[in-house]
């Protein structure tokens, strides 16, 4: 009886002729008020404009799963000069992608302009680019109707438009139907549209992740085949990408998915290598776990942290060869960080600003091991200490570093004055041998030290 009555409310059959299926607010329960007042008064604004004006996207499938929204983005048949002339408080971003910024307060609501699915032909204006050897959109500014928005969108639980005046869902693609299903379906034909957009790849893995959702056999099909084209992928927009999938709060299923994948290949250098790796892979897990639990706990978290782990044993790799290369400790450690990040920059482009962070972790690693004379007391009162401590304990708990180290250390942290110069630990490495300088043999025939004249 209630797979009937499921049957009926969320059929499966795509709607004829474009038109989408109209969902009534007994149905799916959202109400306006669950809306921001920002996003709230941008789709009035427009829809009094005499505009059409949705909440779209994420927003709509994360309420239909009881999830409290990051963002609210609008969609409009409204150009984006029309928009801008709506709001005192906006502005017109983007060139790929044309869309307006409307600033309430703290709160900024994306809009954009129903956009086509029109494939480009050689007398296409500039507006709309495909590379015509990959498939991939170049520019896509082409505007068009609410039906052809939907099918541009890559997934169908993101093609979903709500109308908070109307308290309506409207939906294109069956994406009500998949979320109730725990699906993740591709709109379109999966190998045309990751070939439009190979990072669609990533986003499909991550939304798998971070919704519960199985992913769809026809959209895993291609992956394997297509996951080369990532490499074309501007390593900027391939780092914000990265970003979303390492800091969604399920991190680690998203890892073990790319790698099921195989995405993970390339994206962090050798991070494959890496999770083949016994030490390295208890190492990597448990920082992107560590990551994944401040996350769910509303805690900061620092991306050059996360950044520092997952790099941290080709840095040791490179750290150790370097020495075994006849470097001395010191400078093999600065010249394994060199090589790692400039390895790394070709196809994740990790902002340099995080690059200082990184080295001071990496940098302070072996001084933990330093607990002798001034040196511990001089490491507590480095700036970068707490996070290089986190560090230090995370290889302890994946077994690279003996747990007495980082109890020392945690006790050495709590103690007075007093107690830390009897917990130092002598120093068993031998003692260099001072050279003897020799004195300067002062001016005058050798053999000879000439007096010093004063007039």
């Amino acid at each position: 009886m209630i797979r009937k009555l499921i049957s009926r409310v969320f059929q499966k059959k795509s709607p004829k002729n474009g038109e989408p299926r109209i969902f009534k607010l007994k149905t799916h329960g959202i109400t306006a008020n669950q809306l921001t007042p920002c996003a709230l008064k941008t789709v009035k604004t427009l829809q009094q404009a005499g505009f059409k004006a949705f909440v779209v996207g994420g927003a709509v499938r994360d309420l239909l799963l009881g999830r409290e929204p990051k963002d609210f983005d609008v969609a409009t048949d409204a150009d984006p000069d029309e928009v801008r002339n709506l709001f005192r408080r906006s502005r017109i971003i983007g060139r790929r992608f044309r869309i307006v910024h409307v600033m309430c307060g703290p709160e900024t609501i994306e809009v954009s302009t129903f956009r086509t699915v029109a494939v480009a032909t050689n007398n296409d204006s500039d507006d709309r680019q495909t590379d015509q050897e990959s498939g991939r959109i170049l520019r896509d500014n082409v505007f068009g109707s609410q039906v052809e928005d939907a099918m541009r969108r890559d997934f169908t639980i993101n093609a979903l438009y709500y109308d908070p005046v109307s308290q309506e869902i409207w939906d294109y693609h069956n994406g009500v139907a998949d979320l109730k299903a725990g699906v993740l379906r591709i709109i379109g034909d999966p190998a045309k549209r990751y070939r439009e957009d190979p990072v669609r790849m990533l986003r499909a893995v991550r939304f798998a992740a971070k919704l519960g959702l199985k992913l769809d056999p026809a959209a895993i099909k291609p992956i394997r085949e297509l996951a080369e084209l990532l490499e074309d992928v501007p390593a900027a927009r391939l780092f914000d990408e990265m970003l979303k999938l390492l800091f969604s709060g399920h991190a680690v299923q998203s890892i073990l998915l790319l790698r099921k994948k195989g995405l993970h290949h390339g994206l962090l250098p050798m991070l494959d290598v890496i999770l083949e790796q016994p030490m390295g892979e208890r190492f990597v897990m448990l920082a992107l776990a560590k990551t994944d639990q401040r996350i769910l706990d509303g805690k900061p978290i620092s991306p050059a942290f996360l950044f520092a782990a997952l790099l941290w044993h080709e840095v040791l790799a490179a750290w150790q060869q370097s020495q075994a290369d006849g470097e001395k400790p010191v400078p093999a450690l600065h010249l394994a960080m060199d090589l790692v990040l400039a390895a790394q920059s070709e196809k994740l482009a990790i902002p340099h600003r995080y690059d200082a962070v990184m080295k001071e972790i990496w940098t302070m690693q072996p001084r933990f091991l330093q607990r002798a004379g001034q040196r511990p007391f001089r490491l507590l009162e480095h700036p970068r200490f707490r996070a290089a401590f986190d560090f230090l304990m995370m290889r302890c708990e994946s077994g690279e570093v003996d747990a007495e180290v980082g109890r020392w250390w945690e006790d050495f942290q709590d103690a007075g004055d007093d107690e830390r110069g009897r917990m130092l630990i002598k120093d068993e490495a031998p003692a260099t041998k001072k050279r003897r300088r020799r004195k300067p043999k002062a001016a005058g025939s050798a053999g000879e030290t000439q007096p010093i004249l004063h007039e």
